[in-house]
Formats: C-alpha cells, sequence, structure tokens
C-alpha cells in the first residue's frame, strides 16, 4: 500500500475531532501493534463474511495467532471458520516462490470449498519482498471465475484501528457496488406498508446480539441488505450501495466506509448503538427519521413503546438490585459510551470508563453521559484498575477477557464485555441478560467468602 493511501486513511474527514494537529483517529507510533496490528484489525472485520474463504499469505504464524479471536456467530454457513494459509517458509522467500504458492492456495480454496468469494490477506514477509498482490488476485478471479479481494494490510502498516479502515477500503474497491440487490418476492410483499432497505457498518454480532434485533427490523419492514459484517454473505454486502440508509455502530473502525457511501450514493448515515433501553430506541428512531417515512415513524414509536414495556417490566427485579452499584468500566471504541448509557439503564453509577481504544468523538458522547468531571482511563494497568475500584468503592469491574485474573486476584466481581464473551447484551432482550450477568456476578456468595480472614489467621490472632 502507497504511503499517500495510508496518510489519507490516517485524516478521516468524517471525523468532527480531526482538524489541524489533533487527529480523532489516532495515528501509528512505535510500538502501536503490540495490541494488535494492521493485519489481525483487517482480518477481524472482514472475517464473519462466512460463505468467503480467508487466506493469510505469509508465514503460518501470523495465522496461528490470530484466527477466530472474534466471537461472532453465523446463521448458516462454517467456511469462516477454517483457517487457511500460504504457510510460507525461508525457502520460498528466497527462491521467489511466494506468489506461486499465494496462486495454487487460492486454487485449492475454490476447489474444495466453492466459496462465495476469496479474501487475501496481506502480511509483513510478502510485503516486504515486495508481492504483487492484486495482480495474483485479479489473474486468480479471472482463471476461476470467482472474486478474489486483495486486503494488503501489513502489520508493520500500523495499528489494529488502521487495519479496520484498510478493510473497509477493501470492499468499497472491490465489493461493494458489484451487484444489484434481488427484488423482494410478491409473497414477501407486506401490503400495508413499504419495505425500505438498511445496511449496518461495524456490526459483528458477537455472541449472535444483533439477532436479538432483527426481528424487530423484520417487523417494522426493514430489510437489511448488508451488515459489515456479522453473519454477512458476500451477495448481501455486494449490494450495500443501494441502502437508504446506513447505521454507524463502531465509528473508530469503519466510518470511513460510512462517509464514502454517502458521498457516492448519497446514503445517509448515523452512529448508534444497540446496548441499553433507551440506545436501542434510539436507533430505530435513527432509521426511522432517515427514511423519512411517516407511516414507519409511527410503526417504529409503537414497536418501541411496546418493547420498552416489555423490558422495563422484566429488569425491574434486576433495578432493585442493582441500582446505586458501582462499576469500573474498561473498554473501547464504541463500547466506551454505549455500555455506559446500558449501566445507567440499569440505575448504575460508572465510576470510570477505560478510553484507550476510544476516539475524541467517543469520550466527548461519554462526557455528555457521566458529565466533565467523568473519570477517563487511558491505562489498563492491573494496578491502575485495582487502585481505582478501590478508590471509588466499585461493585464490579467490567472489562475483557485479559482482565479477568486481575480481578479475581484481588476479590473484585468480574463481567466480561469484550468480544470473547459468550452472552448477547444487544438490543431489549440483550439489556435484561446483562442485568442477570451483573448481579449473578455482584452477589455471587463467593465473595464475602473470600474476602474473609482465613481461618488459621483467625486462630492465630485469637491464639
Amino acid at each position: 500500500m502507497r504511503n499517500q493511501d495510508l496518510a489519507a486513511l490516517m485524516d478521516e474527514p468524517g471525523c468532527a475531532y480531526n482538524a489541524g494537529s489533533k487527529s480523532g483517529c489516532s495515528r501509528p507510533t512505535p510500538g502501536t501493534a503490540a495490541g494488535g496490528c494492521a493485519f489481525d484489525g483487517a482480518q477481524i472485520t472482514l472475517l464473519p463474511i462466512a460463505d468467503a474463504a480467508h487466506i493469510v499469505h505469509g508465514p503460518i504464524g501470523c495465522a496461528g495467532s490470530s484466527w477466530d479471536n472474534r466471537g461472532t456467530r453465523s446463521t448458516g454457513p462454517t467456511l469462516w471458520r477454517i483457517g487457511m494459509t500460504t504457510d510460507l517458509n525461508e525457502q520460498d522467500v528466497i527462491m521467489g516462490r511466494s506468489e506461486d504458492r499465494l496462486f495454487h492456495a487460492i486454487k485449492q480454496a475454490i476447489d474444495r470449498h466453492h466459496p462465495a468469494a476469496v479474501f487475501v490477506y496481506n502480511t509483513c514477509v510478502p510485503a516486504l519482498t515486495g508481492d504483487d498482490l492484486e495482480a495474483v488476485c485479479k489473474s486468480a478471479a479471472r482463471r476461476w471465475e470467482t472474486p478474489v479481494v486483495p486486503v494488503d494490510c501489513a502489520g508493520f502498516y500500523g495499528s489494529k484501528n488502521l487495519g479496520n479502515r484498510i478493510a473497509g477500503e477493501a470492499l468499497l474497491a472491490h465489493v461493494i457496488g458489484t451487484r444489484e440487490p434481488e427484488p423482494i418476492p410478491e409473497t414477501q410483499r407486506p401490503n400495508t406498508h413499504r419495505v425500505h432497505d438498511i445496511g449496518l457498518i461495524g456490526e459483528f454480532n458477537i455472541a449472535g446480539e444483533f439477532w436479538n434485533v432483527l426481528p424487530l427490523f423484520d417487523e417494522l419492514g426493514l430489510r437489511l441488505l448488508g451488515s459489515i459484517a456479522g453473519d454477512a454473505r458476500f451477495r448481501e454486502i455486494q449490494t450495500l450501495h443501494r441502502s437508504e440508509a446506513n447505521m454507524l455502530v463502531c465509528s473508530k473502525a469503519l466510518l470511513n466506509v460510512a462517509r464514502k457511501l454517502e458521498q457516492r450514493h448519497g446514503t445517509p448515515y448515523f452512529e448508534g448503538s444497540f446496548y441499553g433501553v433507551a440506545d436501542t430506541s434510539a436507533a430505530l428512531r435513527g432509521f426511522a427519521e432517515r427514511l423519512g417515512d411517516r407511516d414507519l415513524i409511527a410503526r417504529t414509536e409503537a414497536v418501541i413503546a411496546r418493547e420498552e414495556a416489555r423490558a422495563n417490566a422484566a429488569l425491574e427485579p434486576y433495578r432493585e438490585r442493582l441500582r446505586g452499584r458501582k462499576a469500573l468500566l474498561y473498554t473501547g471504541g464504541v463500547k466506551s459510551w454505549s455500555v455506559v448509557s446500558a449501566l445507567q439503564d440499569l440505575g448504575m453509577e460508572v465510576v470510570a470508563t477505560g478510553t484507550r481504544k476510544s476516539t475524541e468523538a467517543d469520550k466527548a458522547r461519554i462526557r455528555a453521559l457521566m458529565g466533565d468531571e467523568a473519570q477517563l482511563l487511558e491505562s489498563g494497568a492491573p494496578r491502575t484498575l485495582i487502585d481505582t475500584v478501590h478508590a471509588h468503592e466499585a461493585d464490579v469491574l467490567i472489562a475483557g477477557g485479559r482482565n479477568m485474573y486481575t480481578a479475581l486476584k484481588a476479590r473484585i466481581p468480574f463481567l466480561d464485555i469484550n468480544q470473547e464473551r459468550p452472552y448477547a447484551y444487544a438490543g431489549y432482550t440483550g439489556i435484561v441478560e446483562l442485568a442477570h450477568q451483573l448481579c449473578r456476578s455482584i452477589d455471587n456468595p463467593i465473595w464475602p467468602q473470600v474476602r474473609e480472614p482465613a481461618p488459621w489467621e483467625t486462630a492465630e490472632g485469637s491464639a
């Protein structure tokens, strides 16, 4: 990838905080890739496209260290779960055979699995040796009449966030707009209202949580043309240019895609979240307002009133137990503010939240929710988290799985909120599940027991 292309991805005009010397989208600095490189970010963005083959072009360590590290779910194809790599070794590099190995790998993937498309991820070694990834992919696509998409995302280009945007650019260049959506069959056309086509950008169906929301879209007559990339199909993403409105779920990752779809095709977009009662309702209203259909707006309000009543009734016993409880939230991106809103829905107080992976826009949303005095944590070091919990007398630490053992060793209740989690927290039913899991963690009878002095310590003191 050319330097000017990388520079363009860093200067995102769609970010309100990307002006002058202050960038809303963090630039790569030495050591940035330690928390996930550009290849990792590109792969986790596109891997949920379930009916495609995903080939990692590079040494086997690149594939082995990163595969299936996001808890996305699929309703059908399982091809995306198969790890594929060219497994480059020293001899391939010395003898200049890496392009041949890639061509053969694409052939093998198509012959054996018959994918809807093939995504090829460039890594550091072939990028350094100068492999012409795009030429190989074009040749293979002509030879086997299957779309082969090059994703030039060598790890040394920068951070995971940059890789997210590189993946978005690959979709814009090679996938979106290459097919027209199929007409709705007459048997599926509702008689009373118009069907609108919509899209989701930056939604990954973690733990299958989007399935909590999809039935509401179906009821309202909102046809999801494509989702980047949770439970996606290649044919769906090809048609995303015909969406009438898009919702941007994670602006830090794929703001460039939403902005360019608006520029090229006039598709309005808004940023939203499905975490919490209030934000889920706001997301549904966001679509209805941008589509400008009065009948849809009225039906949306009716659905919101019904679902909020159900959710509030189910949440009432949990709110009684959680009201006034304090939480320390350490996550990043959209969850740094969307989960704050969900916790406030439950009556909890968020004493601090992590912002290491958040944009300036994310931080502005946090301050709007928590006040200007909100404590924002840039570091997730164990000592920092434990000290913050004790200083604010927090009742629970809500963070990613890597922080679980920090919490357990400090005898602090813990809830996993990141992509490895097994529970779905989105939508009206998701917030009920979140409340249930919080109560299970905070009120677990193990905590009073482990905080008591050990029996031998009590015996020694009395002696």
